[in-house]
């Protein structure tokens, strides 16, 4: 009853929070976007890409990079000839104020925003028309994001087209004589690399999800459920100015469930000898990051915990200390068999030959504006990193057949001259763990 009491008084709170955080007109200041675009304009001289932002829900990322506008149902053209872009939405005070949005947004658009040009929403066909009357490319995203697909073709069975593959057909039939090319891959590449602004947002999300894994940690205890941990995390999150958590939830694995790499059921009492994988982070102002812990809830190791953890870590740990702009993942992964070789491990051991990323040198995901960013693809392996790129080096193995799975992740930025663990003060070490675990 006690436990029931403390989860429903964190919901409560929780709830208070979220609802007291108000965003201003845009998440940076108006010359960060307008640099954005700049960008995007350098690799579009030769016409004018057209986006969609969201309908309802979350704005789509492509669209808030660019400009940062959550009104829904707007659209951006950002024209790479006129060196100029334009903004198109109709809302009153009382609806952005409804939307939790600011009503700088309906009283001076152009102000608030920074946009060249601001219509209202009707205006868009006769000026997108006018546009494409001078120019000869019109870029738009072909695909979007995995979690902002609004309209999805799983078959034959439906047929119906996405919604940007919908106004690609419509550009094609209404603009013959101008050639629809996808910007996908362009804006992509832009949002890999990070701004200083954006690196700076992206800290502070390490550092609120790091001293929300913390307390998660200080709080579990044998007979509680996952439920409860989930619960307690999101709201040390949001009690610090977090919206929420990244776009997966909360993902604990346990016992059975650890073959389950995304599990997020919540639904195990956990019990003595459960080894738990607690991978999560905040969303704050937009930005995600992600990160891993594994610990044993009754908080000992046991010897071949510690053997399959170490080997983890080890992993972990040699791969942060060789990311630099240059070296590519495959040869990180090379460089960390040698160290540990050197170190006496026993690299033929199951410990090691069953985890996963381990040649790739711990590179995964691009992360920023979502946990699986620009795209959603991974990092090229083969490709050298780059200043400014932040990704998820993740290390990790399962072991169904004893119930056990492990896995270390941090979030890393690529600075100029080797990288920053923007998830710093995780406990990752065993003693560590062991310390924080008995002080409960």
């Amino acid at each position: 009853m006690k436990n029931f009491l403390r989860l429903w008084l964190f919901i409560f709170l929780a709830a208070s929070l979220a609802a007291a955080v108000q965003p201003g007109p845009l998440g940076f200041d108006k010359s960060e976007y307008a640099a954005r675009r700049a960008k995007l304009m350098a690799l579009i001289p030769d016409g004018v890409a057209v986006f969609w932002g969201s309908t309802a829900g979350p704005q789509n990322n492509d669209f808030n990079y660019l400009c940062g506008v959550k009104v829904p149902g707007a659209v951006l053209i950002v024209d790479g000839a006129g060196k100029e872009s334009a903004l198109f939405y109709t809302a009153s005070e009382y609806a952005l104020k409804g939307e939790g949005l600011s009503v700088e947004l309906a009283r001076d658009p152009a102000g608030a925003t920074g946009v060249e040009r601001c219509y209202p929403a009707e205006q868009f066909s006769s000026v997108l028309s006018r546009l494409a009357g001078r120019t000869k490319v019109i870029y738009t995203p072909f695909k979007a994001e995995e979690k902002f697909i609004e309209t999805i073709s799983p078959g034959a069975w439906d047929g119906r087209p996405t919604r940007e593959i919908r106004f690609v057909q419509l550009l094609k039939e209404r603009f013959p004589q101008a050639e629809v090319r996808d910007c996908c891959g362009i804006i992509w590449d832009i949002r890999r690399i990070k701004t200083p602004a954006e690196i700076e947002v992206l800290r502070e999300a390490g550092r609120i999800g790091v001293r929300a894994m913390i307390e998660v940690m200080k709080f579990a205890r044998v007979g509680q459920y996952e439920y409860e941990l989930s619960s307690l995390y999101e709201y040390a999150c949001k009690r610090e100015g977090s919206r929420g958590v990244f776009d997966y939830g909360v993902i604990i694995s346990s016992a059975e469930n650890h073959p389950f790499l995304h599990y997020t059921g919540h639904d195990r009492k956990l019990v003595d000898g459960d080894f738990l994988v607690f991978d999560s982070g905040p969303d704050y102002k937009d930005y995600d990051v992600d990160f891993t812990v594994s610990f044993p809830i009754n908080g000992k190791f046991t010897p071949r915990q510690r053997e399959l953890y170490t080997a983890c870590y080890e992993v972990s740990k040699a791969c942060l200390s060789l990311y630099r702009p240059g070296i590519s993942g495959y040869e990180v992964g090379e460089k960390v068999r040698e160290i540990l070789t050197k170190k006496g491990y026993d690299l033929g051991k199951d410990a090691f030959t069953r985890l996963r990323f381990f040649k790739e040198g711990g590179l995964t995901h691009h992360v920023g504006l979502a946990t699986h960013d620009a795209g959603g693809t991974d990092l090229v392996y083969s490709a050298p990193l780059k200043p400014g790129q932040v990704f998820a080096s993740d290390v990790f193995a399962v072991f169904p057949d004893e119930n056990l799975g492990v896995r270390v992740e941090n979030t890393v930025l690529v600075t100029a001259t080797g990288c920053e663990n923007l998830t710093p003060g995780l406990p990752h070490d065993i003693a560590e763990i062991e310390a924080l675990l008995k002080r409960r």
